[in-house]
């Protein structure tokens, strides 16, 4: 059973933070004269580095302006959220399971360390997680698998050992190209969008590690 680790992302599997996403992306952008729709969030957006996303819609700037617009839309979705955080349904019951049965578990996140350390404080997750990448541990963001590559390499696991939790389809796609199993998380996309990862939730409710481990590795 522990000869498999587990990897999560953070935005829509540990918290459900997409909405204060999408609300202060908007203000954000309407801020700097664009108006996205939601399929642009999803398709130019969602899942992405600040570094690529900002790139998509401002076009190449030189990095410091890159992390002053990322720390600026940041501290704006952390302003509207931190009076409702919360770790999604049924995550920490799965965790304590997990550290019961010492199965290797880490974060793989395209967030910037502040909203991490914002994440984990306001949760109380923290004690759970030793491992952490976060968008300034890669070259290159989702769906490039670098991320999740790099996470396996520091869990001392095959990606095809790791089984990873995500819900936008850029980080389906980069758990995918690095080779690992995927669960599909419907924060963000609903159970058909996602039918393509190799077992689908709506939450950890009721989770277990056999049950993972059986499902993902079924076939």
């Amino acid at each position: 059973m522990n000869s498999f680790a587990v990897i999560f992302d953070m935005d829509g599997v540990i918290i459900d933070s997409n909405p204060f996403h999408k609300i202060s992306l908007r203000q954000f952008c309407a801020q700097h004269g664009y108006h996205l729709s939601d399929e642009e969030l999803l398709n130019k957006i969602y899942g992405r580095t600040n570094n690529d996303w900002i790139r998509n819609l401002f076009g190449d700037l030189p990095k410091e302006k890159i992390l002053d617009l990322g720390e600026e839309k940041e501290a704006l979705f952390r302003e509207l959220y931190k009076g409702e955080i919360k770790p999604l349904a049924g995550l920490e019951d799965f965790l304590k399971l997990l550290e019961v049965q010492k199965i290797a578990k880490a974060i793989g996140t395209s967030a910037p360390r502040s909203n991490v350390d914002f994440c984990l404080t306001s949760t109380r997750l923290e004690k759970y997680f030793d491992i952490i990448l976060d968008q300034s541990d890669v070259k290159h963001g989702k769906p490039n698998p670098e991320i999740y590559l790099k996470v396996a390499k520091r869990i001392g696991f095959d990606p095809e050992q790791c089984i990873v939790f995500e819900d936008s389809l850029s980080g389906v796609e980069a758990a995918q190209r690095a080779g690992s199993k995927v669960v599909g998380v419907t924060t963000t996309h609903s159970h058909e969008e996602l039918a393509h990862t190799d077992f689908v939730i709506d939450d950890f409710t009721g989770l277990a590690p056999e049950k993972l481990f059986n499902e993902v590795f079924k076939n």
